[in-house]
């Protein structure tokens, strides 16, 4: 990461020198290394890269076109809120090379999502032993407007299955019981957040809000916390509470 750090800096100094190859080749190799992993990080160096050319009185349109594809492809993929700017800027790329078609149909794909839509697109991710309760919590979700949502026994199960989802880029909701039979809640908690620190998680347990292991948890960071038993009203409450949050 320093690594590209540095190439990124360098870039951009050779940009200001109008050094335009050599900042060319940076933005370029850089727009590659994060292709598979950050597509809209992609796209802007390669939108840099087509600067570098556009200096150069060069034809840039092959870059601006692979920014526009990786926007793209971003949002097709993308569960958030994002998708939406995605789109937008794929449709600006498209028409910046005369693809007017393309701009044409990523603009109306970005007028089709709105943030109320977004909100129940989201999946849920339920870290909770008893059955019972877990069978609850879907029925509310459901009831709720949330049609995706995976559930789990154990908490190193459901650690796997959110780092997923968080790769893919799916910013799911937790609902994490404290007393799980492998590890703890609050050990849960903490590994997620460490692996995302805005990651919305609303603890679920029987214990006093007051309680020592549930007042360390929710001061790490956690969204919001029901007790045990709880009532549709109190998940909506704690759901829209991560909701806006995110």
């Amino acid at each position: 990461m320093e690594e590209k750090n540095q190439e990124y800096d360098l870039a951009f100094t050779h940009l200001r020198n109008n050094q335009n190859i050599s900042a060319y080749n940076l933005f370029t190799n850089l727009a590659e290394s994060y292709k598979k992993s950050d597509e809209p990080k992609s796209a802007l160096l390669y939108l840099l890269a087509a600067e570098c050319k556009s200096r150069q009185n060069k034809d840039n349109n092959e870059e601006i076109l692979m920014a526009a594809n990786l926007y793209q492809n971003f949002a097709k993929k993308d569960k958030s809120y994002s998708s939406k700017s995605a789109y937008l800027c794929a449709s600006k790329c498209f028409l910046k090379t005369g693809k007017y078609s393309e701009a044409k149909k990523a603009f109306n794909k970005s007028k089709e999502i709105s943030s109320a839509q977004i909100s129940f697109m989201r999946p849920v991710i339920i870290i909770e032993d008893s059955k019972a309760i877990t069978m609850k919590l879907e029925k509310y979700l459901e009831k709720l407007g949330y049609s995706t949502f995976y559930s789990f026994e154990k908490g190193k199960d459901g650690i796997k299955k959110c780092k997923e989802l968080i790769s893919e880029s799916q910013n799911p909701i937790i609902l994490l019981d404290m007393g799980l039979p492998d590890i703890g809640g609050d050990v849960v908690a903490s590994t997620l957040l460490e692996e995302q620190l805005d990651l919305q998680i609303i603890v679920i347990t029987a214990d006093e809000k007051t309680s020592k292991r549930v007042n360390k948890t929710i001061s790490s960071g956690v969204a919001s916390f029901i007790q045990k038993p709880f009532t549709i009203e109190e998940v909506k409450k704690a759901i829209d509470i991560a909701e806006s949050e995110y």
